[in-house]
C-alpha cells in the first residue's frame, strides 16, 4: 500500500476541557476544520493528529478531495489592532 506524508499546521491554545472545566490545551487544524484537546500540549497534538488522520481517511474512503496546506501559497502571520474602548478580554 502506498503512503503519502501530508503536512498541516495546527494552532494550540490553553483552554478548559469540555465537561470537567479542567485546564488543558486545544489543538485546531484550520485546513481540515478538526480540533481536539489534551492535558498537555503534547497530548493535544497527539489527539488532534488522530482526529486529522481519521478525517482524511474518511475523505479518501468517500472519494472526496483532501484539503492540504500550501505553504508556498498561504501566508501565516499574526497582526495587531488598536481599539479605543475599554472592554473585557475573554478567558
Amino acid at each position: 500500500m502506498e503512503t503519502k506524508v501530508l503536512n498541516y499546521r495546527i494552532i494550540i491554545e490553553p483552554d478548559k476541557q469540555t465537561g470537567t472545566g479542567k485546564p488543558g490545551f486545544t489543538a485546531f487544524c484550520p485546513t481540515l476544520g478538526v480540533a481536539d484537546d489534551g492535558d498537555t500540549v503534547e497530548e493535544a497534538i497527539q489527539h488532534v493528529r488522530g482526529a486529522m488522520k481519521a478525517y482524511v481517511e474518511s475523505l479518501i474512503a468517500d472519494k472526496q478531495p483532501v484539503p492540504i496546506d500550501r505553504p508556498e501559497r498561504d501566508i501565516v502571520t499574526t497582526t495587531q489592532i488598536n481599539v479605543r474602548r475599554n472592554f473585557q478580554i475573554a478567558s
